[in-house]
């Protein structure tokens, strides 16, 4: 996922599962009615919802928002262009790509240590 830039000024992330929506307002610094409009904008990020509606945002979930918050507001982007990249490094970063990639990589790797120990 992107790295925020200028999220330095915002309070570190306390090591807890769930977050309520006024927690994740004061650690990203953005209001809750434009947490509930991001998640109409933005398909991955889906809160939990328990207990008549409440949201609970995952630590994954609060990173996201800084990063969104960083490309609206720091980096310029629109709704649209942020969506768009945040598409964009969700589909390139697939685990099960990735994962198949390291798997071949290990394999090449081995082949190229057999030769070089044949060599030897």
């Amino acid at each position: 996922m992107l790295e925020p830039t200028h999220n330095s000024e915002l309070p570190p992330i306390p090591s807890k599962r769930y977050f309520t929506i006024g927690e994740v307002s004061d650690l990203c610094a953005v209001k809750p009615h434009v947490l509930r409009y991001w998640e109409q904008e933005f398909p991955q990020l889906k809160p939990v919802k328990r207990r008549g509606n409440r949201r609970y945002y995952q630590r994954e979930e609060v990173e996201m928002i800084r990063t969104i918050r960083s490309l609206l507001y720091e980096q310029g982007y629109t709704i649209g262009g942020a969506r768009q990249r945040m598409s964009d490094e969700q589909e390139a970063l697939n685990p099960a790509e990735v994962q198949t990639m390291a798997k071949e990589c290990m394999v090449e790797l081995a082949k190229a240590q057999a030769l070089l120990a044949i060599e030897d």
